[in-house]
């Protein structure tokens, strides 16, 4: 009985295992939900639908009768008999009325109609008056809603969440200063030389890519914008990044180099691109 009770404990869990794993998994509730509603939908356009054509085919058979009814002078000046016109074919409740009465006004030969103003362009009017009082209600008075600018400074606090911290994110400056000592910027030449002077000219005068050398940038010249635009380069305008290529030590020489070039004015220089922007140029500590 001993050996019996014991198989029987060990045998426990997993014969509760197998049950739970043979248990059917519900299936979620929400998704007959949506059936059924997208159903009713269906059901409800289908009968719209339905009415729709039975009352256009009931106003056909019935529009000389309509036309009767509608010539009486107290009907046609009423505002159901406007509606009515709509049915027969008279679209005074849309256009207004057209009177072709000349005003005893004359400006230079000009005579004025008096006619009406069309009903859908008063009730149009209409419409944004009551908007504009319901905006200023919940916008101003009741403060429910969020203005452009708190609407704006929301977006920017959620953009920021999708930032990256790290350094390798294309939407965070660096507070970088140019070096100016001797030796960065004779290794900002000779990377220049080697990396950049295909596109931009032994000189920085422009090739293919912009002139380097005068006050005119088109991601900007200060040497965080420099520095930026080499490590990340430009998608679509031929700047390949260099963040692969080149330590950021590295890159920054070269964005010190590119500005202590400022107002050099090599022979052939590309002509300005962009917007002039007077860059901080480094002076060499020798």
């Amino acid at each position: 009985m001993t050996g019996a009770g014991a198989l029987l404990l060990h045998a426990g869990p997993a014969l509760a295992r197998a049950a739970d794993a043979a248990a059917p998994t519900p299936t979620p509730a929400a998704e007959p939900k949506l059936l059924l509603f997208w159903f009713l939908v269906g059901v409800l356009g289908l009968v719209l639908l339905v009415f729709l054509v039975l009352f256009v085919a009931i106003v056909a058979q019935m529009r000389p009768q309509l036309r009767r009814v509608y010539e009486l002078p107290s009907v046609r000046r009423s505002w159901s008999g406007k509606v009515l016109g709509l049915l027969v074919g008279d679209p005074t409740l849309v256009r207004g009325e057209v009177r072709d009465e000349i005003l005893d006004h004359d400006y230079d030969g000009i005579h004025e109609f008096d006619n009406d103003l069309p009903p859908w362009w008063k009730y149009s009017f209409y419409v944004t008056i009551l908007f504009a009082f319901g905006y200023l209600g919940y916008y101003h008075v009741a403060q429910a809603g969020q203005l452009s600018h708190a609407e704006y400074e929301t977006e920017m606090q959620q953009a920021a969440l999708l930032v990256s911290p790290d350094a390798d994110d294309p939407t965070k400056l660096t507070t970088y200063e140019a070096l100016a000592s001797a030796a960065d910027i004779s290794s900002g030449k000779t990377l220049f030389a080697s990396n950049c002077a295909a596109c931009h000219g032994q000189n920085a005068e422009g090739k293919v890519g912009p002139n380097l050398t005068d006050e005119y940038w088109l991601h900007g010249g200060e040497v965080n914008h420099v520095y930026k635009t080499i490590k990340f380069g430009v998608q679509g305008k031929g700047m390949v990044a260099w963040k692969g290529k080149l330590s950021g030590k590295q890159i920054l020489q070269v964005s010190s180099y590119i500005l202590s070039l400022q107002g050099t004015k090599p022979a052939g220089a590309k002509e300005p691109q962009g917007e002039k922007e007077a860059a901080a140029k480094p002076v060499a500590k020798l």
